[in-house]
């Protein structure tokens, strides 16, 4: 009995309409990143384990997919974590090689790597899949893309104000309304941490923090409590949970509750300066919003941190996201290298843009005629009109066989295929054409420039 096929959880296959969908989400972001001066680069699919290992918090190494070394793998295994069935232990004998996590490390690596080639501030973009071992759900895949762009070589606030028009602009693109652009900064998190008395445990202190929407006040507070976090502490931070009002009505809490940390106030100062750039530029679609309960859980960031929310209206989690890291590239070698950037996040946005009915008709790039054949003398006809047709950006192709005429009709009306073309011994005769619509049902007959002109024109 043969096999049943089937795809890992969470993964997907993408059907011709799906991918031009998406198609035409990226080919927004796309021109978005190039309007903003952004350059394309690519990098592998998987890097050396030590490449990706430790670059993500304890929570987001362990959702680096590994791959098992080519051939007799166990063979050169650790004997001792093998026979202890020590998982952690046996993995770096067995695997050189992960999948990437995301594309802002691989960036960083080759940031480094190209560094006598790089033109600084270098801007890139980068539109690629990623893998996490996470726990598929409704908008979190294992294997997704993200579209990034990444300023490096420059320390100015200005490139995280040019990010949040960047967002505002995609937006505006794809006729998404209702967005939100949470911004805080890991200054303000670090000045929290300071003035509780738990300036060793901020990395705790964050990556409990960043899971508050999934968990609640609540379960935040109890985890951590777990990682040694005081009941003191936390009632020193209580006011971050309740914090209300306008940006500039949190930004006065905030210089109330980080009075007593520099780190903090400069936090704030960095948060000031990009919010009285947007006032003097107001943005076209998006709403941006100061949340400090917003950590994103990554090590690497240590200024500004971004992460976009879907309309209210739709039950989603971020659909983008980024930060401002000042040493990013010393991991590698290259000290002193400040950069900053955003990701997209496709597979959601597309779920969003899909819910709300956002995609416009023509989208999907549907065969905008299908020719019928009657036969070989009929089809090579047939095809020369093709070629014009194509040759003018008409979507036009030939049934490839000879079918019954009721077949190739239901072909093209499963397909949707709004007009068939009709070429027999008579229309040859005449070098003409008999074009019926496929929903008003409605048939003519027409010369090659008739032809022409009313599929180029609708």
């Amino acid at each position: 009995m043969a096999q049943k096929p089937s795809i890992p959880k969470g993964t997907r296959d993408f059907s011709p309409a799906e991918v031009a969908k998406r198609n035409y989400i990226i080919e927004n972001i796309q021109h978005q990143f190039k309007k903003f001066g952004f350059q394309p680069i690519e990098t592998p699919s998987f890097e050396n384990s030590d490449t990706l290992m430790g670059k993500y918090g304890e929570e987001g190494d362990r959702l680096i997919f590994k791959i098992l070394n080519s051939g007799d793998f166990l063979r050169k295994a650790d004997e001792k974590a093998y026979t202890e069935k020590d998982s952690l232990k046996i993995t770096s004998s067995i695997s050189e090689k992960a999948l990437r996590y995301d594309l802002t490390v691989p960036f960083a690596r080759y940031v480094v790597q190209h560094q006598n080639e790089i033109e600084f501030p270098f801007k890139r973009y980068q539109i690629q899949p990623v893998w996490r071992a996470d726990r598929p759900q409704k908008g979190r895949f294992r294997e997704f893309f993200q579209c990034d762009a990444d300023v490096v070589g420059s320390d100015s606030l200005w490139q995280e104000v040019e990010f949040v028009q960047l967002y505002d602009a995609v937006f505006t693109a794809l006729n998404l309304k209702g967005v939100t652009i949470k911004i805080n900064n890991r200054k303000i998190l670090s000045g929290f941490a300071e003035v509780i008395g738990e300036k060793d445990k901020l990395i705790d202190f964050t990556v409990a923090l960043d899971k508050l929407d999934k968990i609640g006040e609540e379960g935040v507070k109890k985890e951590m409590l777990e990682k040694g976090i005081s009941e003191a502490a936390l009632e020193k931070i209580q006011p971050i949970f309740d914090l209300k009002g306008d940006f500039s009505e949190k930004i006065d809490v905030l210089k109330q509750i980080l009075a007593t940390s520099e780190t903090g106030k400069a936090g704030i100062s960095e948060l000031e300066f990009i919010q009285r750039a947007i006032l003097s530029m107001l943005l076209k679609t998006a709403i941006i919003d100061l949340d400090v309960t917003l950590a994103r859980g990554l090590n690497y960031y240590t200024g500004a941190i971004f992460e976009v929310a879907a309309p209210q209206e739709v039950k989603m989690g971020s659909i983008g996201g980024g930060g401002r890291y000042d040493d990013l590239t010393g991991i590698f070698g290259l000290k002193n290298m400040s950069g900053v950037g955003i990701s997209f996040g496709l597979d959601r946005i597309f779920l969003v843009l899909e819910e709300l009915e956002l995609f416009p008709p023509a989208v999907t790039g549907n065969t905008r005629v299908l020719f019928i054949n009657f036969g070989n003398k009929e089809a090579l006809y047939a095809l020369k009109a093709v070629r014009k047709l194509r040759e003018e950006n008409v979507t036009a192709e030939l049934f490839p066989d000879s079918a019954k005429m009721k077949k190739q009709m239901n072909h093209a009306n499963k397909r949707d295929i709004p007009f068939v073309v009709l070429a027999g011994e008579e229309e040859m005769a005449q070098e003409k054409y008999t074009l019926k619509n496929m929903k008003s049902g409605e048939q003519q007959t027409v010369n090659a420039e008739e032809l022409k002109a009313i599929l180029s024109a609708q």
